[in-house]
């Protein structure tokens, strides 16, 4: 199965939900993001690395990444291969002395880890096309890690579930421009749900 190379391009924070943020990752030849939910201290961990800020003391990613250092192992790639019930399932690919290891992590670990190794994240079309945003190429134009707060559109599911098919896909558009990820993930589970049956 071919892989498909992600980059990161934003992590936003919603104040409605205390400690959720949306990390989204977009496919570097393609159109397609892929948002995620992940914890705060994993967020943290992630934004630190990417605005190249130096903690006080080492977190706990960075204890890895020392740790991998004084026994020769390093990190090769992030590879986001399952999605399970809306839960992504992630491995490390790690080398030492020729010999290559798959460690099993979540994303949001694996990611924090791998920006500390510059190392690429990858997943496969069967993740994109399922769990991926489609957004057309006027919206592409983020090359930055962008940490920013946003209030989270009251769309419940029950309205959700009441529009239609073309209204869904207007909604996700616009939350898509305005860069609401969570709504968008939220939009995109009620249209595969519909897909599905």
């Amino acid at each position: 199965m071919e892989k498909i190379k992600l980059e990161i391009v934003g992590l936003s924070y919603s104040q409605t939900q205390s400690g959720a943020y949306a990390l989204v990752l977009s496919e570097v030849d393609g159109v397609r993001r892929l948002p995620i939910i992940i914890g705060g201290f994993e967020a943290q961990a992630i934004a630190i690395e990417l605005e190249k800020m130096v903690p006080t003391r080492p977190l706990t990613h960075d204890l890895f990444k020392s740790f991998a250092g004084a026994f020769d192992i390093e990190v090769k790639e992030v590879i986001i291969y399952k999605l399970d019930e809306g839960i992504f399932y992630s491995k490390l690919i790690c080398t030492k002395a020729g010999e290559t290891i798959e460690i099993d992590a979540r994303t949001s670990d694996a990611i924090a880890i791998g920006v500390r190794f510059k190392c690429a994240v990858y997943t496969y079309e069967n993740i994109l096309s399922s769990s991926g945003i489609l957004l057309d190429e006027t919206s592409m134009d983020e090359d930055e890690m962008v940490l920013e707060n946003t209030e989270e559109k009251e769309t419940p599911k029950d309205t959700l579930e009441t529009v239609t098919g073309a209204e869904l896909q207007n909604k996700l558009n616009q939350a898509i421009d305005n860069e609401d990820y969570e709504l968008a993930s939220k939009i995109r589970d009620e249209i595969n749900r519909r897909n599905a049956t």
